[in-house]
């Protein structure tokens, strides 16, 4: 299974028990939904690191790619010339 789909579904598992959780505490409405946003809030701020440090490992692995590629290249020249 593709461990991105598994990430993705445990954090969605853990977002809907937070929000569950929260819904059935006994406290007044206003306070419930106080802490209903600061959960979604966490949770964006969560997905939002998860993202970038996605695109700077994506980012990392393109340089290198990148540069190796440059090297081939270099290294095919001299070999033909």
């Amino acid at each position: 299974m593709n461990s991105s789909k598994v990430l993705l579904g445990v954090l969605g598992g853990v977002a809907v028990g937070a929000l569950a959780g929260i819904l059935l505490a006994p406290d007044k409405g206003s306070k419930t939904r106080k802490k209903i946003m600061n959960k979604g809030k966490d949770f964006a701020d969560d997905m939002k690191e998860k993202f970038e440090d996605l695109y700077e490992n994506v980012a990392d692995k393109y340089d290198t790619l990148l540069q190796d590629a440059k090297g081939l290249v270099s290294n095919h020249e001299v070999k033909v010339k």
